[in-house]
């Protein structure tokens, strides 16, 4: 049943990647897909997409690539701040070969940008050695529903217990030395949600921008929008496109904060133009002992099960289901509130506070469009052998931290112009990635 069920999953997923076209036996051999996403911090200046984002940056030392260049994929995840592109691109024509996107100036990029293989970095191996893995307790209470109060049935609470044993490392197969290890559950959480998987992932055949050898950051204000020509060895001649101002970079989700962890958390934000629907999650992590955890989750949804799978890019059918169904906000949203007191109560172990940063993460969802050569004939009985198609897709993202003492930043305008509500100070990147990370 499980290989059943994947093989189905895998099936829809690969259905959903594809132009309309494709799903009438008409796929065009050409296939390109471009993402663009804006993200912000809350608190924070705007740093240019630095680094490519921090998620970027750390999958990228993990990984053992280069942790100075930008390389494919930048835009899926949130990371600092700034404006993020990748475009992948399939030619069943000639797979895997050079291609050039001769860019608009406004992309403030140069002429042309050049796509290549991307492989996937492989992990870095650890060097944990051999020895006895500690039993380990992780308490976990789920909430959702944006109000002051928390509603009646909440929370949803499950404790995990992890008894240790020894640990001999097996590098083919690290999980086969766990002897002895097992899980024990008590209580249960929500059946979760989650979305079709219609990402372009790194895999042969294809060619990515940003790469290894021709990243870049993208500035501060370019724009997407002008006209596009793809070029190179098999591609074909009529791939020029235009891409239209709805499907340009969206402006930044200035998310703003007020309240302390005690307090019911106020969160509000100025509407996004072109935003079809938001999503807010938000996670705190406590630690009760030596090897004893206490997680906190929230989600905006009005219903349970809605956590971080969420904030990928979703198509309109999706946002239409899930709007329908209130597990996200509206666009004429401009405010939740965070329940009183979820997110409290650190703890102090042997005399220091244990009590990670409440972390929230919201995403305004952005249009999709199909851009297809030819166009489709209006009459079905007509023929139609479609070349090449581009997929646009975009988004705009923030982060917060809840119970951080930022020199006094409650609230900011997250860029957008509007005064601050109050007095404050900027960040040093230093205190932000000591926070992030805890180091």
């Amino acid at each position: 049943m499980q290989r059943r069920h994947a093989l189905y999953a895998a099936l829809a997923a690969t259905l959903a990647a594809l132009p309309a076209a494709s799903q009438q036996g008409k796929a065009p051999p050409t296939n390109l897909y471009i993402d663009v996403a804006t993200h912000s911090m809350a608190g924070m200046p705007d740093m240019g997409g630095m680094m490519g984002g921090l998620g970027g940056f750390m999958a990228r030392r993990m990984g053992g690539g280069n942790a100075g260049k930008p390389t494919y994929p930048t835009a899926r995840h949130a990371g600092t701040t700034g404006q993020f592109l990748d475009i992948a691109l399939h030619n069943a024509l000639k797979p895997g070969a050079e291609a050039q996107d001769l860019i608009p100036g406004g992309l403030q990029l140069g002429k042309s940008l050049t796509l290549i293989p991307v492989e996937p970095t492989t992990p870095a191996k650890g060097d944990s050695p051999p020895g006895k893995v500690p039993d380990v307790e992780v308490k976990i209470s789920e909430y959702w529903g944006c109000g002051e109060s928390v509603r009646p049935g909440q929370p949803k609470v499950a404790t995990f217990k992890i008894k240790g044993g020894d640990r001999a490392i097996d590098p083919k197969n690290p999980m086969a030395g766990m002897q002895g290890v097992g899980i024990e559950s008590t209580g249960s959480l929500s059946k979760g949600l989650y979305a079709p998987d219609r990402d372009i992932d790194l895999k042969p055949g294809y060619v990515y921008w940003p790469n290894r050898d021709y990243g870049k950051q993208v500035p501060t204000g370019a724009r997407l929008a002008g006209e596009h020509r793809i070029t190179g060895d098999g591609i074909p001649a009529s791939m020029r496109f235009a891409v239209e101002d709805d499907a340009d970079f969206m402006p930044k989700l200035a998310l703003r904060t007020q309240g302390g962890l005690d307090d019911a958390i106020g969160l509000d934000w100025p509407a996004v133009e072109r935003a079809r629907a938001y999503f807010i999650t938000g996670v705190h992590m406590q630690m009760l002992g030596e090897h004893s955890f206490a997680m906190t989750v929230w989600s905006s949804a009005e219903a349970p099960g809605a956590g971080s799978e969420l904030h990928a890019y979703l198509g309109g059918g999706q946002i239409d289901k899930w709007l329908k169904q209130k597990i996200l906000l509206p666009a004429t949203a401009t405010g939740c509130t965070i329940p009183k007191g979820i997110f409290a109560g650190a703890s102090t172990v042997q005399g220091q506070q244990q009590a990670m940063p409440g972390m929230l993460a919201m995403t305004a969802y952005g249009p999709e469009r199909w851009i297809t050569w030819p166009p489709k004939p209006a009459d079905p009985k007509q023929p139609w052998n479609p070349e090449w198609s581009v997929r646009l897709r975009a988004k705009s993202s923030a982060t917060a931290m809840l119970g951080v003492d930022l020199g006094g930043v409650q609230r900011m305008d997250g860029g957008n112009g509007q005064q601050p509500r109050q007095q404050q100070t900027k960040p040093t990147m230093k205190g932000l990635l000591k926070g992030l990370l805890g180091h």
